[in-house]
């Protein structure tokens, strides 16, 4: 359990700390919306990734029933969740659809980018 939250905490942070700089960026280039789209989906993106992680162990269950509704039912609110953001992207004009879309996505755009970056590490290191 202790290397999940650290998972969550790396990646969590690294995408919260690129969503507001990025953010910053966007708000001084004077894209307000695009800023606040971007923060506003990677901030639920974080969220269901914490959630991901903390509901992993109720799904491994003696029963296999229960551990099908189980994970239906976590994966289904996870979807929910992820949703709500783009309800307010869509119904309010200060949030840029396409920004809260990329920042929903965030963690896992980190994640591919960190393990892309190990590959090309461990690729040089054994050329060498």
């Amino acid at each position: 359990m202790e290397a999940i939250r650290d998972t969550q905490k790396r990646y969590g942070s690294a995408a919260m700390a690129l969503a507001i700089f990025a953010g910053l960026f966007f708000i001084i280039a004077g894209y307000k919306p695009i800023a606040k789209g971007l923060i506003l989906g990677t901030l639920f993106s974080v969220l269901n990734f914490v959630l991901m992680g903390e509901t992993l162990a109720l799904r491994v269950s003696p029963s296999r029933a229960r551990s099908s509704v189980l994970s239906m039912g976590t994966a289904m609110f996870r979807y929910l969740l992820l949703a709500l953001p783009l309800i307010v992207a869509v119904r309010n004009d200060t949030f840029d659809l396409v920004s809260t879309v990329i920042g929903i996505f965030m963690i896992q755009l980190l994640v591919l980018g960190d393990h892309v970056a190990g590959a090309l590490v461990s690729r040089r290191k054994r050329d060498d």
